[in-house]
């Protein structure tokens, strides 16, 4: 079984839509995804989401399912007496909180106890279970049991929400993946099964991020969610 977590193309949050450079990556990405024997395809409902999706699905001949749960991740943190996105953080801040480097207590660091972030956080993972379970794979603790099989299940989301999925698959707090980690607008990050005892197996992160399909169109990759390179230079910020 694989996973294809897909970040949205470059979105133009203003308009609801994606911007010109946006379609050209979600056109891009759909003749890389066409041979990649997709089985189902599942989107977050924000439109930058599903205008992503939609060239992949035609393409391929799927049908698109909607899926709230892959929406943007939206627990928020209080920094300064001001909600933030939680990935929105600076280093000083959460490389001190030595409680957010451990899965089993990420969510009990004074940062993330001022909102509901592990509700949110396992509002996800459980979703994310269910769907899988529906494809045979039900998960005891990071192992999945199940009979393995050959679907490529595609999700189209977003960076913040796709971090938690990558978190509950590798046991990786996610606070780490949000502050250290990126995946640009379209990239693909896939993980596969590893199966070494029957009906036993892990997901493993084959490739994260990848955008080889702008490469090959000689497209530039886009910055956008990314603070700037050096101080004081243009930066997109943190939306995502």
């Amino acid at each position: 079984m694989k996973i294809l977590l897909i970040r949205h193309a470059e979105p133009d949050y203003p308009n609801n839509t994606l911007t010109e450079k946006g379609f050209v990556e979600a056109e891009y990405l759909s003749e890389r995804l066409e041979h990649s024997d997709i089985t189902h395809i599942y989107s977050s409902p924000l439109n930058r989401a599903l205008l992503t999706a939609n060239p992949t699905a035609e393409k391929i001949g799927k049908e698109v399912v909607i899926c709230d749960w892959l929406t943007e991740f939206n627990g928020k943190i209080l920094v300064d007496d001001n909600r933030r996105i939680p990935w929105n953080m600076m280093p000083r801040d959460w490389q001190k909180e030595t409680d957010i480097f451990n899965i089993n207590t990420w969510h009990k660091s004074e940062l993330y106890t001022s909102a509901d972030m592990l509700e949110k956080y396992e509002y996800v993972t459980q979703n994310l279970d269910k769907l899988l379970e529906s494809h045979g794979a039900k998960r005891e603790n990071i192992i999945y049991k199940g009979e393995n099989n050959n679907d490529t299940i595609a999700l189209f989301c977003h960076f913040g929400l796709g971090m938690v999925i990558a978190s509950h698959f590798t046991g990786i707090s996610p606070v780490l993946l949000w502050q250290t980690m990126f995946m640009p607008t379209s990239s693909v990050t896939e993980f596969i099964t590893e199966e070494r005892v029957k009906g036993e197996f892990v997901f493993k992160c084959k490739q994260m991020g990848d955008t080889s399909h702008l490469y090959v169109k000689n497209e530039p990759v886009s910055n956008s969610g990314l603070f700037s390179e050096f101080f004081g230079g243009e930066g997109a910020g943190a939306q995502v």
